[in-house]
């Protein structure tokens, strides 16, 4: 993995956090510490600022007013060195229909000047069960397919951390236990996950903390480990309360 510039005590520190869209706010002062390693599931219901987090900690958008440091680099003034600790698995595949997954993850290699390219998108093309379909054109994957392969391509710089938005959308049983294999496998590894989610029932077997974001603020910050029936009571809770 990528190293840092110097051992910060969170991987990902947050301060004071504010986004906003024609005056109306999106994130509202929120702060956020992520130590490196952990599994943060990111719930709350549409419009609650999980996707607009993410793309402002991935460099995609900007923030109003706050401070951001990922490994001790400070966005937005840093952001080459922050892009290159994260991997980003979003709504969109960020693939090419028209080429191969070979062809895909060759040219995200020659983006991030990957030495032995070659070798890592084997090694990636195998860990995400896609070898016999190396050279196979994009679209004629599955979704489950193309969130494998959205998976490889997020991995092949060897990012600290992986970013996902709602990576199950879509996704059948089956599918949605290769990405849960998939996800342990990153976190075993030591990478630090940030996970937006609507399945509540994989938010509270997968991860190691909880975060409920609510009107843009956090309702609720634990380490995991309450059930399914638990969260989901929580998250009602949390979830209908209103921000003054």
């Amino acid at each position: 993995m990528n190293p840092t510039p110097h051992s910060p005590t969170y991987l990902i520190d947050i301060q004071e956090l504010v986004k906003a869209y024609d005056l109306l706010p999106v994130l509202r002062k929120l702060t956020l510490q992520v130590t490196h390693g952990e599994f943060v599931a990111l719930l709350g219901p549409n419009g609650s600022g999980k996707s607009t987090l993410l793309r402002i900690l991935c460099g995609l958008s900007r923030a109003t007013a706050g401070s951001i440091r990922v490994g001790g680099w400070k966005l937005p003034d840093e952001i080459a060195a922050v892009r290159a600790q994260i991997g980003l698995v979003s709504h969109k595949s960020l693939l090419y229909d028209n080429l191969s997954a070979y062809e895909n993850l060759r040219f995200f290699a020659q983006l991030y000047n990957l030495p032995n390219a070659d070798a890592r998108i084997a090694e990636l093309l195998a860990q995400v069960g896609l070898q016999k379909r190396t050279h196979a054109l994009v679209r004629t994957f599955s979704r489950g397919m193309l969130q494998r392969l959205s998976i490889a391509r997020a991995l092949l710089h060897n990012p600290d951390i992986l970013l996902l938005d709602e990576p199950y959308t879509g996704l059948d049983q089956d599918a949605s236990a290769i990405l849960d294999s998939l996800l342990k496998a990153a976190h075993d590894e030591g990478r630090t996950i940030i996970m937006t989610t609507h399945d509540l029932n994989r938010a509270a077997i997968l991860p190691t903390r909880i975060v409920i974001l609510s009107r843009g603020v956090i309702g609720y910050d634990q380490p995991a480990g309450v059930s399914a029936v638990e969260l989901a009571s929580l998250y009602t809770e949390i979830t209908s309360m209103v921000t003054t």
